[in-house]
């Protein structure tokens, strides 16, 4: 498997709107797992909805993966991610931020793609309200916190819980 193709392709489906060629880079069951809006439904033709709605919200997209590293059934890389955010309340704002991709590969194949990225730094050059950006990031944290992994870092802290 040539991992630095897959990540070109991946890019240049997302750049492209080229719903199918991304999702001819999945398996049949893969799971495009975005940091923004969550996991897309399971198989190809899930993932290829996950195209037709980065572009419900934006345009101009580019996406560099740099720094990969990868075994057969496994991948990473570093990106640098921008658009154009045609949310009414951005003004056409050019929202940009880094963040690192996982790939779990099965038969040189993407099994589940996920990401991880300054969710509010990213939302907040798209122009949110402060309330807003905060409703968004306590979503995110009680969906962290709710985790069974997540349980032993919160025994016995004797914090208080998250507020609405």
């Amino acid at each position: 498997m040539d991992f630095p193709l897959l990540l070109n392709r991946f890019a240049r489906s997302i750049e492209q709107r080229d719903a199918n060629g991304l999702a001819d880079l999945f398996t049949d069951d893969g799971v495009y797992d975005d940091y923004f809006f969550g996991a897309a439904e399971r198989g190809r033709a899930g993932v290829s909805a996950t195209v037709d709605h980065f572009y419900e919200g934006g345009v101009n997209y580019r996406w560099e993966f740099f720094s990969p590293l990868a075994s057969a059934s496994l991948g990473y890389a570093s990106y640098r991610f921008s658009y154009n955010s045609i949310l009414p309340e951005a003004n056409g704002a050019r929202v940009v931020f880094d963040g690192m991709s996982r790939f779990d590969l099965e038969a040189g194949r993407v099994k589940r793609y996920s990401e991880v990225f300054d969710r509010g730094m990213a939302l907040a050059q798209v122009g949110f309200a402060p309330d807003r950006l905060q409703k968004i990031g306590l979503r995110y944290a009680r969906e962290l916190r709710a985790m069974p992994a997540i349980a032993p870092h919160l025994a016995n802290d004797g914090s208080a819980p998250l507020a609405d």
